[in-house]
């Protein structure tokens, strides 16, 4: 009985909650009409497309910056590699990679004036970040009409210039990281192997003295001082590699997507990300890997699951709506356990 309790107390009878309906709608599914194989297919899809969006939020939160509502920066950085990256006609994996090597010094350029910022605000970063990634998309929709791009797949058709809003992928890059496992169409272990990579490195950074010094940073900002860490360079470095996560989190959800989305659609990219972090264990000032796969996987199950379930219990089509509330409501739940309680 000890035992039950301790894990209940580990784990939040909230997130309990979570985990039992997202269950209860996997066990009604096949009552409804649905196929249940194809109910967890398309949750697994939806968390490896952004997995690494979510776990792009971790240096920010071990360093004390907060959780990184400035995400679209990084978004639009990896929104500049992609583009280029069809720009210049690359197709498959080199395609994806491609636009991964060209979005990084972007995001580095980006992350480092993103930093010094924060650095000048510690205590309202995370008002400061809302603003900051607004401002980047406002900015970015702009450059998108202004810059010289001439590919025919991504500029306005009938000599009209500028990128268009929403631009395809399927000759190029779609699918690249999923193409080393042609027979698991249905399971993206592509983007789980690639999302497993990056969080052991995320790992293993934090068992390493500069991953000691951000944890240090964020736990006790005035010890860390007096111990000689250099807390703002330890922030931008963490501000940095959040940054260029989440400009990789981009190109994986669009390789798995099959379209680059620009303009407004990285407006609202950090509150999903942001309520998956906190719903699957985090707070403000810890995370885990865990907690970024506990979380996704349930935020990502919810918003896959019930939909679908309402829509054949009713017979009508909701499922736009229903995703607006049920994303929101989410999203506003996980903000009021910011405190990881």
């Amino acid at each position: 009985m000890e035992k039950i309790k301790s894990y209940i107390e580990t784990m939040g009878w909230p997130r309990i909650i979570i985990a039992l309906f997202l269950f209860s709608m996997y066990a009604v599914a096949p009552f409804v009409g649905l196929n249940l194989g194809t109910s967890l297919s398309d949750t697994l899809i939806r968390f490896g497309m952004n997995a690494i969006l979510v776990l792009s939020l971790m240096p920010m939160i071990y360093s004390g910056t907060g959780l990184n509502f400035g995400l679209p920066l990084g978004v639009e950085a990896g929104l500049i590699g992609a583009v280029i990256s069809v720009e210049m006609g690359l197709t498959g994996v080199l395609g994806f990679w491609g636009a991964i090597i060209m979005a990084i010094p972007f995001a580095i350029i980006f992350g480092w004036g993103y930093s010094q910022i924060l650095n000048r605000v510690k205590g309202g970063e995370m008002m400061i970040a809302t603003y900051v990634g607004f401002s980047s998309v406002a900015i970015m929709c702009i450059m998108w009409l202004i810059l010289p791009f001439k590919s025919q797949d991504m500029i306005w058709a009938y000599g009209g210039s500028g990128l268009r809003t929403t631009i395809s992928i399927e000759n190029y890059w779609q699918g690249a990281l999923n193409s080393i496992f042609p027979m698991a169409d249905k399971i993206p272990f592509g983007e789980m192997i690639f999302f497993g990579f990056l969080a052991f490195l995320m790992w293993g950074f934090f068992k390493t003295k500069s991953g000691l010094a951000m944890k240090a940073v964020g736990a006790n900002p005035k010890f860390a001082l007096a111990t000689g860490v250099n807390i703002d360079k330890v922030r931008t470095k963490s501000v940095i590699m959040s940054t260029m996560l989440a400009a990789i989190g981009i190109i994986v959800y669009q390789q798995s997507f099959g379209f680059i989305q620009l303009y407004l659609a990285p407006f609202y990219m950090a509150f999903p990300a942001i309520a998956a972090i906190l719903i699957g264990g985090a707070s403000v000032n810890k995370a885990t890997v865990i907690n970024v796969m506990i979380g996704t996987f349930l935020f990502q199950g919810i918003l896959t699951m019930t939909p679908s379930v309402i829509n054949n219990l009713v017979k009508t089509d909701m499922s736009e709506t229903l995703r607006i509330i049920i994303s929101n409501g989410m999203i506003l739940y996980a903000l009021t356990r910011k405190g990881g309680k």
